[in-house]
């Protein structure tokens, strides 16, 4: 296999003193190191003594990654550096030797330690991960060198007590030995049977199934001392435990599953503060720290549980120290997610933490004995422990604590409601029964957040169990809905692999020039096909029907990013105007802009094509972009400089915008939102643009930014202001200004009017609003028109029927529900929406307070007439005519009251269709026979079904004619008598 392609001094040595030493226990470390002190000194240690740069955390919401849940590791960030597709003009693509603290999250997904954490005393759900990252500068030797220098000599860990892995080497995959790796910590000074060989599970790191991937040494410590503890390496003993993984990243994993050396070595480390600072501090358990230790001490005191004494297992009585571990542990997750923009929710990222909080909450609340609002009392002392390294901790800590309180509200209703749908279900169930159906245990689950564990508990109280199989079948179906489908990513376009972005840059391919995209015209003076890619590697030719991506020396295709859709259209090569090759994504890649395309026609590199943009969904996309920076303006207008973007997306149908808000927009808020836009829009401003270096621009007073990777030169897009006034500080106007690579318009003008069609709140804390522009902005105030035409008109009749009729009040009904549908989903402005469900809810209940009453007097007649006709019977089985279960019902019980000892049934056979309506009602404490058991019994015979409880049933059912039904009524007769009989 080829060699790594790197600047590595082989033979260099660092100047440190790294020479092992004899055990001197942990005298040195020992209550000198808080965690604050070790996390600024890991940082200081490579900033300081090795020129590294310091890099902040990235959010735990992964930056445009969609396979990741949250940010699970240091290299999350540095992603695109690794895969070769950084924007060439951002900052990032300078970074050789960085350094930081990372926060992380291990819950959902693939790395998942939430049902892990609390059983043990190592686990959590957030962690932090001390880092150092060498891109192309250091390799091996000096990350090795750096690696023992801090640990031995800094942090004063005794050497000893450290053992080294490194990577044994595979055959099968024709990977050697590092042996190179073996003979650095030999020559540092580690004992050589502390140094140990182990396979491609513990010492070979991969990113995923494709992509840069390498060797990795590890660094174990041994809790204990004084021993050889070298066989319980690697072998999940919690006395031996690793702290450290240097991964040298030399290879590429290609889809063939083919290893290629890459064309640049990189060195990512990481190791855990939690488990660091364990070590450092004497420790045993990362929960015994000062981490956690003042968090669990806020927890004792708000609970009513005994202190927390570091038991596990069968020692761990009740389980209170398992209960302590899990609100200290999710606590940390809670506000550290909270305050990067994830909120619990209901899908992706924000329903794994709403199970997070919803597990916090349980141990809370039935284990320690916390009362209500005890789990968001914790937050400031998360605020002061963790404060210092993540100050946004303190400035979210007010929203934290409001958003767990309202989830809490909601869950402890969740768990009432969900314990009275077991109980109902259970009553329902056969007596004979022992499982519980996972149709209903999915959906307490799905929808109401019920811990399937606290099912099962509630189900063992009254000797059943959960359908498991069922249930596991369930849960697949949803994550299947949930999972990418098939052709998913080839839909997204074909992404060029590390291999062929390196090839590209070695044979001195210049970067596409996608500077055309702002001059808002059609580019036809050809350009040239650079390069070919078919998915897997660059080729030189494409043949008719092949799907490939193509790269070009210039563009004025739009790539998707920045929250706004890809430009369409086509190209054609020179000479060939007739022959068409339609563009369907275009993305950005490391620099270059990938066109995918499937050929029409033979395509080979150097061929001069020219390019057609679809002029009318470019500009549709402009107007929504220009529209979107104003709504965002608007909002702050209205709400406060504390509203925060929360996400975008602009297609040539709509726009897309989250923010940070407390509660749903009110109508009075809808409309003033809508006004001060359209008063900007009226204005006509010009819309200026100008590329600014970025350290200039982030000086811009009011200026929004966004969780993103920012070029250097950026682009600021302001409304009304010049660029130059708002960096010289000349203008007092207060306006929109965002720094933006999409395309907008020259004057919002051009936006023409706009309409927010919908706003809602996606989980507690953020809300979404969707607008419409142009032309179908106009067709939804005309919408809105047209439906409060017809709620008014149908008002006037409801209320000025001074004699109504049953069934002209329940086709009234029924038009109030049709045009409650009709102005759910119809595009029309969300205030009208909101004051037209307003006026339809008070309709119908009018509408059905008449009902009501109408069927009240219409059950009355019946029962009399009926009455006058049956006398006293035992069993009462007769028919009568009416279109509405409500009345057959009210019937029976009209009867009832005047023939309490009866057994009453009546059915309702409707024409043409020969639906039979069925109600039946027993006295209460009658044995013979329950009212659900004869309503099914009779339902049945009529092909139909029938529910409900002893005393009361209702069903339907169908008569073939007139006989069929007198039939049915004599065996209602006769399976009552004959049940009654049995019991005499």
């Amino acid at each position: 296999m080829a060699a790594c392609i790197c600047a590595v001094r082989c033979c260099a040595r660092l100047s440190v003193s790294v020479s092992a030493r004899r055990c001197s226990g942990l005298s040195r470390a020992h209550g000198h190191f808080t965690s604050q002190r070790a996390r600024r000194t890991f940082i200081e240690f490579f900033t300081e003594q090795h020129a590294h740069r310091a890099v902040a955390s990235a959010p735990v919401r992964p930056r445009g990654d969609p396979s990741l849940l949250f940010v699970n590791a240091g290299m999350n960030q540095f992603k695109p550096l690794l895969l070769g597709c950084a924007d060439p003009r951002s900052e990032m693509t300078s970074y050789r030797r960085v350094v930081n603290s990372q926060k992380c999250v291990r819950a959902g997904g693939k790395h998942n330690d939430l049902e892990d954490v609390g059983r043990d005393v190592y686990h959590h759900t957030f962690f932090e991960m001390l880092g150092n990252w060498s891109f192309g500068d250091y390799f091996k030797v000096e990350a090795c060198a750096m690696a023992w220098h801090l640990l031995t000599e800094v942090y004063g860990i005794p050497a000893e007590r450290l053992y080294v892995s490194y990577f044994i080497g595979d055959d099968a995959s024709g990977l050697p030995p590092d042996e190179e790796t073996q003979n650095i910590w030999l020559s540092l000074g580690v004992c050589p049977d502390h140094v140990l060989p182990f396979g491609m599970r513990d010492n070979f790191w991969e990113m995923g199934d494709t992509g840069p991937c390498g060797p990795c040494t590890e660094i174990h410590f041994d809790h204990v001392g004084n021993r050889n503890a070298a066989t319980l390496v690697n072998a999940d003993c919690p006395d031996v435990v690793e702290i450290w993984n240097l991964v040298f990243m030399q290879y590429n994993r290609e889809a063939d599953g083919g290893l290629h050396a890459l064309p640049q070595c990189s060195v990512d480390t990481g190791m855990g503060l939690e488990r660091l600072v364990t070590v450092l501090q004497g420790k045993r358990s990362n929960y015994d720290t000062d981490l956690f230790t003042p968090i669990l001490s806020a927890i004792h005191k708000c609970s009513k549980a005994p202190a927390y004494r570091s038991q596990t297992g069968q020692y761990d009585g009740g389980k209170v120290d398992t209960a302590y571990r899990v609100v200290a542990d999710h606590i940390r997750t809670l506000c550290v997610c909270i305050a990067d923009g994830v909120y619990p929710g209901m899908t992706g990222a924000e329903l794994v933490l709403r199970r997070i909080l919803r597990r916090a909450l349980r141990f809370s609340t039935e284990v320690l004995q916390a009362p209500e609002g005890s789990l968001a009392s914790l937050v400031p002392m998360v605020a002061h422990i963790l404060g210092d390294a993540y100050p946004e901790l303190h400035t979210e800590s007010d929203r934290i604590m409001e958003i767990i309180n309202i989830n809490e509200a909601q869950f402890l209703s969740s768990l009432k409601q969900g314990r009275r749908v077991i109980d109902r279900t259970l009553s329902k169930m056969d007596k004979d029964t022992i499982q519980f159906p996972a149709s209903v245990a999915w959906s307490l689950h799905r929808n109401l957040g019920f811990p399937l564990d606290l099912i099962e508990l509630m189900l063992e109280e009254h000797c059943m169990t959960l359908d498991k199989y069922g249930l596991e079948q369930l849960i697949a179906e949803h994550e299947k809905l949930l999972s990418p489908s098939e052709g998913g990513a080839e839909e997204r376009g074909l992404h060029l692999d590390l291999q062929s972005l390196s090839e590209l840059q070695s044979r001195g391919v210049l970067h596409t020039d996608d500077s055309p995209k702002y001059s808002y015209s059609l580019q036809q003076d050809g350009t040239y096909l650079l390069a070919l890619y078919n998915g897997q590697s660059l080729v030189s030719e494409v043949s008719e029907g092949q799907r490939c991506g193509i790269i070009l020396d210039k563009t004025c295709f739009y790539a998707e990013q920045g929250g706004q859709t890809h430009d369409q259209g086509y190209f054609c090569k020179d000479g060939l105007q007739d022959v068409l090759f339609p563009v369907e994504h275009v993305h950005l890649a490391g620099g270059y802009v990938v066109h995918n395309i499937t050929a029409t026609e033979t395509l080979r590199t150097g061929d001069q094509i020219e390019l057609h943009v679809d002029e009318t969904q470019r500009l549709a996309c402009m107007v929504k972009h220009t529209a979107t920076h104003i709504l965002n303006f608007a909002l702050r207008e209205l709400l406060g400089s504390g509203v925060v973007q929360r996400g975008s997306h602009i297609t040539a149908d709509r726009l897309r915008f989250d923010f940070s808000s407390k509660a749903s927009l009110s109508v009075s808020q809808l409309q003033e939102l809508e006004r001060i836009i359209q008063d900007i829009i009226q204005e006509n401003n010009v819309v200026h643009m100008q590329e600014v270096p970025l350290a200039r621009a982030i000086q811009i007073a009011g200026l929004r930014t966004v969780d993103e990777v920012y070029p250097d030169p950026v682009r600021v897009v302001s409304v009304g202001v010049p660029v130059s006034d708002l960096l010289s500080n000349h203008t007092h106007k207060h306006t929109s200004a965002e720094l933006c690579c999409g395309t907008h318009l020259l004057r919002t003008g051009g936006i023409r009017d706009l309409v927010i069609v919908s706003e809602r709140q996606t989980v507690k804390g953020i809300s979404r609003i969707i607008a419409v522009t142009g032309d179908d902005a106009r067709q939804a105030w005309e919408a809105g028109l047209a439906l409060q035409e017809e709620v008014e008109s149908l008002a006037v009749r409801i209320n000025t029927d001074s004699a109504p009729s049953l069934p002209t009040t329940q086709r009234l009904s029924k038009e109030v529900g049709q045009l409650t549908d009709a102005v759910e989903s119809t595009p029309i402005p969300q205030w009208q929406r909101r004051e037209l469900q307003t006026q339809l809810k008070a309709l119908q209940r009018s509408a059905n307070t008449t009902i009501r009453k109408l069927e009240i007097k219409e059950a009355a007649a019946k029962a009399k007439e009926l009455l006058s006709r049956h006398s006293k019977k035992a069993v009462l089985v007769d028919t009568l005519e009416t279109v509405s279960i409500s009345v057959v019902m009210k019937t029976v019980n009209q009867l009832s009251e005047h023939a309490p000892d009866s057994l009453i049934m009546l059915l309702s056979h409707l024409q043409p269709s020969g639906r039979v309506l069925c109600a039946c009602q027993v006295p209460k404490g009658h044995v013979a026979v329950t009212a659900s058991e004869w309503a099914l019994a009779v339902c049945g015979r009529l092909r139909g079904n029938a529910g409900g409880s002893a005393t009361v049933a209702k069903g339907v059912g169908t008569a073939m004619d007139i006989t069929d039904l007198q039939e049915t009524i004599r065996f209602a007769e006769e399976f009552a008598h004959i049940k009654c009989q049995h019991t005499q």
